[in-house]
């Protein structure tokens, strides 16, 4: 089922970056992460209880409780940051694209830090995967964008996918043996937390906390927060618990094709041949370590 659930996860994440496209243009990547957690916290904590779970459960030790902690730190609170602006200075498309980095990223780490197998097809996989990021650097940037910004928004995407699969590799072990709704709950609201601390130590804080006054970017702000906060969250967590890290986050990275269609379809980006290419060889490079 594991691979199902990164299925489903791709599919509602896709959609999600289309609106949090949109929102990034009016609100601070800060804000916006700071909007996405305080909605999804309370859901998430509002699931365990529905479903029959405790918030404290006493089989989990507190080293759980920590993994999971750093884990939302660093996947939630610093990679989705990243995330927010790497997005308005790229565009949905290129993003997509550069974030194939997190199928190598996630072999890898699994690789050093959990003793998941790596051989030499994930090796030239990951080679392919990199060809395809550099390529985005030559692609035409956003209309209102700079060639410089571009690059940035790469940088920072590559980045944000290091913090991601470093976040998810780390949290492997305890996803094994704890419920998926909770786990993603704990780790979700470490993230707030660590959140609430960049926020109030910002000098931007005045300007972040105003995300919470309601306004017509909402419109875009909340569905794409309930998707990919929300439901996205959970399958992705329930992939990986169900299969090999290795596994979900291949299938999660199907996302790139479906994102580069939406991206044209409702955000009126280019697709260019040299971002067809790009999109190919990475997407080529996912399934050479997919299927291998």
């Amino acid at each position: 089922m594991g691979e199902f659930y990164a299925l489903i996860c791709t599919i509602i994440w896709a959609f999600a970056v289309i609106l949090l496209q949109r929102a990034t243009e009016e609100v601070h990547p800060l804000a916006l992460n700071l909007f996405r957690s305080s909605v999804s916290v309370p859901l998430l904590l509002l699931t365990v209880l529905i479903t029959g779970g405790s918030l404290l459960r006493s089989e989990a030790s507190a080293g759980d409780y920590l993994i999971l902690f750093a884990s939302g730190v660093l996947g939630i609170a610093v990679a989705d940051t990243l995330f927010h602006k790497a997005l308005n200075l790229t565009g949905a498309g290129v993003n997509a694209i550069v974030s194939t980095a997190y199928s190598p990223l996630v072999v890898l780490m699994a690789f050093l830090l959990i003793g998941e197998r790596i051989n030499a097809y994930d090796l030239i996989g990951m080679v392919m995967i990199i060809s395809s990021i550099l390529i985005t650097g030559s692609l035409q940037p956003l209309a209102h964008r700079t060639r410089a910004q571009l690059l940035w928004g790469v940088v920072l995407g590559v980045t944000e996918m290091f913090f991601l699969a470093l976040s998810i590799v780390i949290a492997k072990p305890v996803l094994d043996h704890s419920p998926v709704i909770w786990a993603t709950a704990v780790r979700q609201s470490g993230a707030l937390i660590a959140i609430w601390v960049m926020v109030l130590c910002s000098p931007s804080r005045r300007r972040i906390l105003k995300v919470y006054r309601p306004s017509r970017i909402w419109r875009f702000m909340l569905p794409g927060t309930l998707l990919g906060s929300y439901l996205a969250l959970i399958f992705w967590i329930a992939g990986m618990k169900y299969t090999l890290a290795s596994v979900a986050a291949i299938i999660n990275q199907t996302s790139t094709a479906f994102i580069l269609i939406l991206a044209v379809i409702f955000l009126g980006e280019r697709f260019t041949p040299r971002k067809g290419l790009a999109a190919a060889i990475a997407i080529a490079g996912v399934l050479l370590i997919a299927l291998t």
